[in-house]
């Protein structure tokens, strides 16, 4: 199939994430069935969209927000993905219950529709497993909000069709989408090189070392990251972030490298979820401000830096390992990571500019403090630094 064969798209799910595939494929112009099961859900979606593309078109983004709006159908029965060239589904991150949406799709689309998930953390090979026709079936995730994010990652499963990946690229780039290809591996690009940001910055605030105040703002002020991790798991849920390290945790066999935390663990014990909550990390009663940090102060500069570096080295380690580990090219992992969480430069660039012998002796000298297998060496990165190759 080419771009133009898929002038109908189906999406399963009417939450803040159907809806933006939704609204996104609407904008470039194809037609879209919404199905949820619940009506509500339906008529939310509907109200939301149409305040959004009003929205869209007072700024003058989109030129008819009525003619968006009318591509899209809201439909509470799986029979009208008949006429669907490709169904997206987003819904509850559960297996099984994915599995058996799946299964309901395939007695109703026809036999060239491709089917596909849009899972953040699960396996597309088992999502494929439960159809008759596997070799149809792959991962396009988005991130969110989908309508602002560049970022898809496409997954083919092992059964996959080939080609298919490739054809499910070309069509999220005539979306205005930023896509890369990706391996089926637990977390695939951005959830899986992403952990460190958030793991390393817990470990660093449970040993004491530093306040999850000092970490953000060194983050933010000397490593040019937008948020620090503390606010940005309050921002994305700990319900949700939590849930992703535990999930990648127990996919890569219980490796230290994803161990989750406690102490994010007890947050979300409590319902302490971070911003839709109200409180998180940091209390949102009130208009919440992160401190700045002084950086003529010597010392607490020397600090921050080296909190920058002990975090952007674990990073860098994740992203060599997934290239050493064929999981994406280079382009799509700098790509990923600057357009999926928005990272000031790609990761295999920011290795080039400090010195691949630089982040390999930060890493080693990690490894003899704590003798924990968190802190090993990617082999490529133990190659490439031992002769301060560039990637």
């Amino acid at each position: 199939m080419s771009d133009s064969t898929y002038t109908t798209i189906g999406v399963v799910g009417a939450g803040a994430m159907g809806s933006g595939i939704a609204q996104v494929a609407a904008q470039a112009k194809t037609r879209v069935i919404l199905y949820d099961l619940q009506e509500d859900a339906l008529n939310r979606a509907s109200e939301q969209l149409q305040k959004i593309l009003n929205r869209l078109e007072e700024k003058e983004r989109i030129s008819s927000a009525k003619e968006v709006f009318e591509r899209i159908e809201f439909i509470n029965t799986l029979d009208a993905f008949k006429e669907a060239n490709l169904v997206i589904e987003a819904i509850i991150e559960n297996l099984e219950v994915k599995q058996k949406v799946f299964q309901s799709l395939e007695k109703v689309v026809a036999q060239d529709c491709i089917l596909a998930s849009n899972t953040s953390s699960l396996s597309i090979t088992s999502i494929a497993a439960a159809c008759k026709h596997p070799e149809r079936v792959l991962g396009i995730h988005f991130f969110n909000p989908a309508p602002l994010m560049a970022l898809v990652e496409v997954i083919p499963a092992i059964q996959t069709r080939q080609g298919l990946g490739e054809s499910m690229v070309a069509l999220m780039k005539s979306w205005g989408k930023a896509p890369v290809l990706v391996k089926d591996t637990p977390g695939f690009i951005v959830n899986r090189v992403a952990r460190p940001f958030y793991s390393e910055a817990l470990r660093i605030y449970e040993e004491g070392l530093a306040t999850k105040e000092f970490i953000d703002a060194a983050l933010t002020q000397v490593g040019g990251f937008r948020m620090g991790p503390f606010t940005l798991m309050d921002y994305i849920g700990h319900d949700v972030n939590y849930v992703v390290t535990e999930t990648v945790f127990q996919s890569f066999y219980q490796d230290p490298r994803y161990t989750p935390s406690l102490t994010q663990k007890r947050l979300l014990e409590a319902g302490w979820l971070g911003r839709k909550s109200g409180k998180g990390f940091f209390d949102y009663s009130e208009d919440f401000q992160l401190p700045t940090l002084d950086l003529s102060d010597e010392e607490v500069n020397k600090k921050a830096e080296e909190i920058v570096y002990r975090v952007v080295c674990m990073l860098i380690n994740e992203a060599v390992d997934a290239l050493y580990l064929g999981i994406a090219n280079k382009e799509d992992l700098e790509t990923a990571m600057t357009r999926g969480v928005n990272y000031p430069k790609g990761l295999l660039a920011w290795c080039n500019e400090w010195g691949s012998d630089f982040v390999l002796a930060k890493l080693d000298v990690l490894n003899q403090i704590y003798k924990e297998d968190r802190y090993r060496p990617s082999t490529m990165l133990r190659e490439y630094g031992l002769l301060n190759k560039k990637f």
